[in-house]
């Protein structure tokens, strides 16, 4: 099959603009700290409310202006729903889902993690702005799920 010198020229600028395409985007994603949420972690969705962290949700002290916030999501609701957090600190998500599939996205932020029943997903996020931020389910779980949301407040 013969090519004319045209096709040849587009070809390759295609293939070199999308080379620098993916260079660019992946470079950008590196530089900003994005990186996939991680799920290694497993635990029996029936046995959430026994099984620590999960036990004892809430916001806990770990370091020098860092913290770990557990939260456990079910139907329509999350655990715990008001969250207060200092300035400035670094936080630690560690979330599970109890019945479904849920979201859990901080609106405002990159925090977005897909929660899945058995598994723990975890992230961790810099809050350097004060004020009140919504969670919310990004992720339709059910007939109540438009109401499913919590409060984090960064004072």
């Amino acid at each position: 099959m013969h090519m004319h010198k045209l096709e040849k020229v587009w070809l390759i600028i295609g293939v070199i603009t999308l080379i620098a395409f993916l260079t660019t985007v992946g470079i950008q994603a590196f530089a900003s700290g994005h990186a996939p949420p991680s799920d290694l972690t497993k635990v029996d969705p029936e046995k959430v409310d026994e099984t620590p962290p999960f036990n004892e949700p809430g916001l806990k002290k770990v370091g020098e202006n860092e913290y770990e916030l557990v939260m456990v999501l079910q139907s329509f609701g999350f655990t715990p729903n008001k969250v207060e957090i200092p300035h400035g600190s670094t936080v630690k998500f560690i979330v599970t889902s109890k019945d479904v599939v849920h979201g859990f996205e901080i609106a405002g932020t990159r925090v977005n993690m897909m929660v899945t029943p058995g598994h723990v997903n975890s992230m961790t996020y810099t809050f350097e702005e004060k004020g009140e931020y919504l969670i919310l389910c990004n992720e339709y779980c059910g007939i109540g799920h438009h109401m499913m949301s919590a409060e984090l407040e960064v004072k």
